[in-house]
């Protein structure tokens, strides 16, 4: 069993910072995929970023130029840093850790919200 805590949403004004940070607690595998996702008012819930074990990163598109995800293997913990907030990026965000051999498993933090303001 894996326990995920995010920390570091809140309020912030569109072109302003924030940081993330998701901590793993639990019998974590080798060759876990960590990373966060989002879900907006009204939208289904969409990958933002991920990290795997081995440090290859994937970006949604929409935030390539503006956030830097980040990982420490030895702590369990993943941050995502989010530069230039916009409006839409307003969302809550989930933290996941995922693992596609066996023991399979996925597990979900219980998100965090971001907000920011035109």
């Amino acid at each position: 069993q894996v326990q995920l805590v995010e920390s570091g949403g809140g309020l912030v004004q569109a072109g302003g910072s924030l940081t993330l940070t998701c901590t793993a607690s639990g019998r974590i595998f080798g060759a876990t995929t960590m990373g966060w996702y989002r879900r907006a008012p009204g939208k289904e819930r969409e990958l933002v970023a991920t990290v795997t074990s081995g440090g290859t990163i994937d970006y949604a598109d929409s935030v390539e130029d503006r956030f830097v995800i980040s990982r420490n293997n030895a702590k369990n913990t993943i941050t995502l840093q989010m530069n230039s907030l916009r409006p839409e990026d307003t969302a809550v965000y989930y933290c996941n850790a995922r693992r596609k051999v066996t023991p399979v498993y996925s597990y979900w933090g219980q998100g965090t919200q971001v907000t920011v303001s035109s």
